[in-house]
């Protein structure tokens, strides 16, 4: 089965590069476009995408709020892929904190756009670690440093939590512990579990919020 795509961006020649750049592929298939944040809900939940890759900044409901509403209103939600114009921004932190899977330039090259597509649709690896910790660091809640704390993690979950961070998939995590790639899909849906977090996104920003990770934005 392809992986099916919602663009919603309300720039008309963004929304037909992207097409074309996805169409290309013969496991990618585009099944709708918006052109605001406002038109997402209803198409969700007529087309079912598996994935939307959704402008942050929109001038009736932005991306950030979009994501909001569509990951508590639809069952199951789509995975929710930000496209933006630049990296260092807190609305794409913003974006991220809500529910967003992961983040793309613009500017990114058309092979970088199909690979986030793939990997935020398979869900078992973390898209741009790094750029994910600078983000943290630039925007992160010092506040929540004993939060994790609370959930009581294992010795092996948190294990699991720190690989997770570094950007490591279940295969790698499965490699460098030792252990079956069950085993790893186990450990890593407790975590999710215990920090109340829809993926391993938001997992790995907890991690960094609570200062249980420490953010080292040179790290590979």
């Amino acid at each position: 089965m392809p992986i099916t795509v919602l663009l919603v961006d309300d720039e008309p020649l963004v929304r037909a590069g992207l097409r074309a750049v996805l169409e290309a592929q013969p496991d990618i298939r585009v099944v709708g476009e918006a052109a605001d944040g406002a038109e997402v809900i209803p198409l969700v939940r007529q087309l079912r995408p598996d994935v939307v890759a959704m402008d942050v900044r929109m001038p009736l409901l932005d991306g950030i709020e979009a994501t909001r509403v569509v990951l508590r209103t639809v069952a199951p939600p789509p995975k929710v892929l930000v496209v933006t114009t630049f990296e260092n921004d807190e609305y794409v932190y913003q974006a991220l904190r809500a529910g967003a899977d992961g983040f793309l330039l613009k500017r990114a090259r058309p092979a970088e756009f199909v690979h986030a597509v793939r990997l935020i649709s398979e869900g078992d690896s973390l898209l741009f670690p790094a750029a994910v910790r600078a983000l943290a660091a630039e925007y992160g809640n010092p506040s929540a440093r004993d939060a994790l704390e609370r959930v009581a993690l294992t010795e092996r979950e948190a294990t699991v939590l720190r690989l997770m961070a570094q950007g490591l998939s279940n295969a790698e995590i499965a490699d460098q512990l030792v252990i079956g790639s069950e085993t790893v899909k186990s450990h890593v849906s407790a975590v999710l579990t215990k920090l109340q977090a829809r993926d391993r996104t938001q997992a790995v920003i907890a991690a960094y919020e609570s200062g249980f990770v420490t953010v080292n934005v040179t790290q590979p």
